[in-house]
């Protein structure tokens, strides 16, 4: 049987109870991961959190000098931290496992109606990565493009809009589809893989007993690519924020 979404119909939209939930379980273990990293420092005697976190800073830090002058850039690093750590615990959280309901007939939850597509009987999955929800990952690429546009206009305003037109004015239409299709990429790049890699899981599973092995490679794998994703991500917001907002010369 088909895994839906619990999904409640409003007249303005759908709202999927899952992604929100989990938006707010991954909201919740970065918050805590990061306090916990900053509790108790030690210059003398760091806890391994503490060096985890500052092998971190150091990465984003490498990441922002790789993209664009950091002596500029740095202060973004806050932000670079928060997408890194956010996105890779969302990649990660639907690996360990998944919680199914099932419905016959009608489906409720708090007093509201559940979409089960015309079934009479439905299994709702309520625990997914965030990012494997398109909604989610595209709301986080049209901020940190638009947080490079703001930035770009105000810190950098000439090069800003000189670069429009560059090579020649007669670029302009085609500069303003790079600038349309940037958050397309970002956001839909992320969540194909993300959502295919927990397609795959369901596939797997489908198997049995019989795909227990290759669930634990393909697991292994899912790790790999949920933290490439959380670079490539974090690694574009800077090169889009360099590019608008620091460099001098055209991109």
């Amino acid at each position: 049987m088909e895994h839906l979404s619990p999904i409640v119909k409003f007249s303005w939209g759908d709202l999927d109870l899952a992604a929100i939930i989990m938006i707010l379980v991954t909201s919740i273990v970065a918050f805590v991961l990061a306090r916990l990293a900053v509790r108790n420092l030690s210059v003398e005697n760091p806890g391994k959190l503490q060096n985890f976190m500052e092998w971190v800073v150091e990465f984003v830090s490498n990441i922002i000098g790789t993209a664009t002058d950091f002596k500029r850039g740095r202060v973004y690093l806050s932000l670079g931290l928060a997408l890194i750590l956010y996105i890779f615990i969302g990649n990660m959280l639907g690996l360990p496992f998944n919680f199914i309901t099932e419905a016959h007939g009608h489906a409720t939850f708090l007093g509201m109606d559940l979409y089960m597509n015309g079934q009479e009987e439905a299994e709702f999955a309520w625990w997914k990565s965030p990012t494997a929800d398109a909604s989610m990952t595209m709301a986080l690429a049209l901020t940190v493009i638009v947080l490079s546009h703001i930035q770009g206009f105000r810190h950098n305003r000439k090069h800003y809009l000189k670069h429009y037109f560059e090579p020649w004015p007669f670029f302009l239409p085609i500069n303003l589809i790079e600038t349309v299709a940037k958050p397309l990429t970002l956001g839909l790049r992320l969540f194909g893989n993300i959502y295919a890699g927990e397609v795959m899981i369901s596939v797997i599973l489908g198997m049995g007993w019989v795909g227990i092995p290759a669930l634990l490679v393909w697991q292994g794998f899912s790790i790999f690519v949920g933290a490439i994703q959380a670079f490539v991500f974090t690694m574009l917001t800077m090169v889009y924020i360099g590019q608008a907002s620091i460099h001098e010369e055209g991109h």
